[in-house]
């Protein structure tokens, strides 16, 4: 997790916590990297396994990663361009923080990928996997454990202390079955257009890709 404690106030009065993959971004971020090394139709479908639930997430993601072995590391510049944000968010951070909120992000992707984003979105906090890079090259393993759906919803209780905001006044945004946990535990669980167990198991569903839409439901106004 990052430490952006001097920049940001010391009480919020709510928290809005996003997914990153086909949520906050329009990508899979790993699916950008399998790619460059040539592996993205077996990546993809497991990808696609795991976020219907049908796989274990972290033993899923050390698959996906260990296909990665060999890339450089000067792939990750090549990567970023290809980031595409979801329409809406930066109406959604504008109107959270003009509300006296705070929105982080919490990734089953990368910190190489992800860091120079959040940075860009103005998010307050964000936490994601970080690759292992040995001599300049990906060695296909992830450094320290996972974030899986229990680290997920760990951040969003960790994130709410550290602002004083209680869990019912927390939103959780999600499409995969990864994102469920974190979404129980949030005061409001909002499925963007999710995968059928995540819609199924949320309080809201929204289908259309717009996250500016989450601003409406909040009672806040959207530009």
């Amino acid at each position: 997790m990052t430490d952006r404690s001097s920049d940001t106030p010391e009480r919020a009065d709510f928290l809005v916590v996003l997914d990153v993959d086909s949520t906050l971004i329009e990508n899979e971020a790993i699916e950008l990297l399998a790619a460059e090394a040539g592996v993205l139709e077996h990546v993809a479908q497991v990808t696609e396994r795991a976020m219907r639930g049908e796989l274990d997430f972290a033993a899923s993601l050390r698959e996906r990663v260990a296909t990665l072995a060999g890339l450089p590391d000067s792939v990750f510049d090549t990567v970023r361009p290809r980031l595409v944000v979801t329409d809406g968010v930066p109406a959604l951070v504008e109107g959270v923080h003009a509300a006296g909120g705070v929105i982080c992000v919490v990734s089953g992707g990368f910190h190489e990928l992800l860091d120079p984003l959040a940075e860009e979105l103005g998010l307050d906090d964000w936490r994601a996997n970080r690759l292992e890079i040995h001599g300049g090259s990906l060695t296909g393993e992830v450094e320290g454990s996972i974030v899986d759906a229990a680290t997920k919803a760990a951040c969003l209780r960790s994130w709410a202390g550290r602002w004083g905001v209680l869990l019912d006044r927390t939103i959780a945004i999600g499409d995969g079955a990864n994102d469920l946990d974190m979404m129980a535990a949030a005061g409001l669980g909002i499925a963007f257009d999710a995968k059928p167990a995540v819609r199924e198991r949320a309080d809201v569903v929204l289908l259309d890709r717009d996250l500016s839409l989450v601003l409406p439901i909040l009672g806040l106004p959207r530009p």
